[in-house]
C-alpha cells in the first residue's frame, strides 16, 4: 500500500462506490455523470485513473467477474471508509472555482449584446429543467442531494439575474 494524496476526484470516486456498495469504474463514470455532473465535472478518463489510484492506495479493493467482459468491482476498504467519513466530517473552506466560458469572454471584450441573451435563454432553460426535478423527485432525495439540487436551482437565478443585468447595460 503507498501513500497517494487524495483529490476531490479521489473523494467523488470514494463517495459514488459507497453509495453504490460496489462498482466498476465505468458504473461510477455513469453515477457521476447522472447525479453530480451539474456541479462537479469529472473527465471520464479521470474516473479510471482515480480508480487505479485509489486500488494501488489500498483505499479500494478489486474482485473480477468472471466470465464475459472479466468486469472490474471495487468496495471501499476500511482504510476508504475512513478516508471518506474524514473527508466528510472536515469543514475546511476551498474558495470556489468559477469557470464560465461567457464571462470570460466578456472580459476579453466579447459583445454582451451577442451573448447574453443566449446565456440567459440556456440559463432558464437549465433552471426549468432544475426546478422539475425539485418537483417531480425533491421529496425522494436525501438531505444532501436536496441542498445541492437547492444550490444548482439557486446558481441558475443568480446566472439569469446576472445575464439580465449584463444586457440591461448594452447602450
Amino acid at each position: 500500500m503507498s501513500e497517494v494524496r487524495l483529490t476531490t476526484p479521489s473523494f467523488l470516486v470514494l463517495g459514488i462506490i459507497d453509495k453504490l456498495g460496489e462498482a466498476s469504474p465505468y458504473d461510477v463514470k455513469v453515477e457521476a455523470a447522472r447525479t453530480v455532473a451539474p456541479f462537479w465535472s469529472m473527465p471520464h478518463a479521470q474516473v479510471y485513473a482515480q480508480c487505479d489510484r485509489l486500488l494501488e492506495a489500498g483505499l479500494l479493493s478489486e474482485v473480477r467477474q468472471s466470465g464475459g467482459r472479466n468486469r472490474r468491482l471495487m468496495r471501499l476498504t476500511d482504510e476508504g471508509a475512513a478516508a471518506l467519513r474524514g473527508w466528510l466530517a472536515d469543514p475546511a473552506f476551498v474558495p470556489v472555482e468559477a469557470r464560465e466560458r461567457g464571462i470570460l469572454k466578456l472580459w476579453f471584450g466579447a459583445s454582451p449584446r451577442v451573448h447574453a441573451p443566449v446565456q440567459i435563454e440556456e440559463h432558464r432553460r437549465t433552471l426549468d429543467d432544475y426546478e422539475e426535478l425539485a418537483g417531480d423527485v425533491g421529496e425522494l432525495l436525501t438531505r444532501g442531494q436536496r441542498e445541492a439540487l437547492e444550490f444548482g436551482i439557486r446558481y441558475e437565478r443568480m446566472m439569469v439575474d446576472f445575464w439580465q443585468w449584463v444586457e440591461s447595460r448594452e447602450p
